[in-house]
């Protein structure tokens, strides 16, 4: 980060109010301090973020007392992200919001820490010794961050009782696939009332019918990539290959439309949708839809999706492409709130990690977010709405 004084004074004072929001679940005076010390130091511009830099940046002899707020002091972390959640809301909140499901992995060393194991980490790109975490994301035309995260166990550890105890894993932590976590958190969010209207995952979650079904009973609508091997019901079968439904598809039927920017330029694909499950409800559509490479045509994702019978195919494009907001959500997690960057092992303090972290996340994008509004109100007539937000540097 960087800026001047000013920019400093503006994110240290949204990170009080947003520490203002959960100081009541703190018994005692140290960890509150500790909390709000804790999210300072992940916002500072330190090239690592220890439990030693992070103390030397609160002005603490030593790492002491920010252990303690990780790993011995009682406080419930999930208590503290519902507040957190309700400050997304109150600044973020948008009806036409997309919650998207994503993991991420996190590379350690040594066997201790609470679910590590030599597994496929999508950052490293390859098989490393890693922690993975399933996260929920939101994503508004005014910014994105995160909502929620669970750490993933595998059956190498729930099957080891004696090792989760030592990681502080209780008897009811059970082993869950990463599907099933992903849903309990969407669940929660429909529980405490967070205004959305769509979720979208990529086709590791997006696969599961389990999901896409309990998604539908809940009457949430939904664009999940699958795969190609994916199946659905049609006219002809009940069990239809999904890329058997385009090959004879006319050609009119493909419109190249862009999912917006990448890391290099536009993402432009052509885009067609076929629809399935003919036998439903009048005010609800399901469509397989289809993203083909415009310089490799070989090339096609497949999504299925499930949305108001009047949904045109651009909005369908828009669901589809919001998924890489998660992405943007984790790199900027990491390189401005040290999400990545945590000295814990045990199962607790991994989520007390996760949850400081994610509230300093949203306290710079809501910054962003109003340097935005801030920013269009002096160009703008009063009228006019918000897109995109540029890079608020706090």
């Amino acid at each position: 980060m960087g800026g001047d004084l000013s920019d400093v004074r503006l994110w240290a004072g949204e990170l009080e109010r947003v520490h203002e929001r959960f100081v009541h679940r703190f018994s005692r005076s140290e960890p509150r301090e500790s909390a709000l010390a804790y999210m300072r130091g992940l916002v500072a511009p330190l090239e690592r973020k220890n439990g030693w830099t992070l103390a030397e940046e609160a002005g603490h002899a030593g790492p002491d007392r920010l252990h303690r707020l990780l790993n011995r002091i009682e406080w419930d972390a999930d208590e503290v992200l519902q507040d957190v959640r309700g400050y997304v809301v109150e600044n973020l909140g948008d009806e036409e919001a997309v919650l998207i499901v994503d993991d991420t992995g996190f590379l350690k060393k040594g066997t201790g820490s609470a679910g590590v194991q030599r597994q496929y980490s999508g950052t490293a790109g390859r098989t490393e010794n890693s922690q993975v975490g399933v996260f929920l994301a939101y994503a508004t035309p005014r910014g994105r961050t995160l909502l929620d995260r669970r750490l993933d166990l595998p059956a190498s550890w729930t099957d080891d009782r004696e090792r989760c105890r030592r990681a502080g894993i209780g008897e009811e932590v059970g082993f869950a696939t990463k599907v099933a976590l992903a849903k309990a958190m969407v669940r929660r969010a429909i529980t405490d009332r967070i205004p959305f209207g769509r979720v979208t995952a990529d086709a590791a979650y997006g696969f599961s019918k389990g999901c896409r079904f309990e998604l539908e009973q809940a009457e949430v609508c939904h664009v999940m990539a699958t795969t190609r091997h994916d199946t659905v019901v049609t006219r002809w079968a009940i069990d239809h290959p999904v890329h058997e439904l385009f090959p004879g598809l006319p050609r009119q039927k493909w419109k190249r439309r862009s999912r917006g920017d990448g890391a290099h330029g536009r993402r432009v694909y052509d885009w067609a949708r076929v629809e399935v499950r003919p036998w439903h409800r009048d005010d609800r559509r399901h469509w397989v839809l289809a993203r083909r490479s415009v310089r490799r045509p070989e090339e096609i994702s497949y999504y299925i999706a499930y949305c108001p019978a009047g949904t045109t195919l651009d909005e369908l494009v828009r669901i589809a492409g919001s998924r890489w907001a998660v992405e943007e959500c984790f790199q900027s997690a990491k390189q401005e709130c040290g999400l990545d960057d945590y000295q814990v092992r045990r199962y607790p303090g991994w989520h007390r990690h996760m949850t400081l972290a994610m509230a300093a996340h949203a306290c710079l994008t809501v910054l962003r977010a109003r340097h935005l509004d801030a920013a269009k109100a002096e160009t703008d007539p009063p009228s006019s709405s918000t897109s995109a937000s540029p890079r608020f540097n706090a």
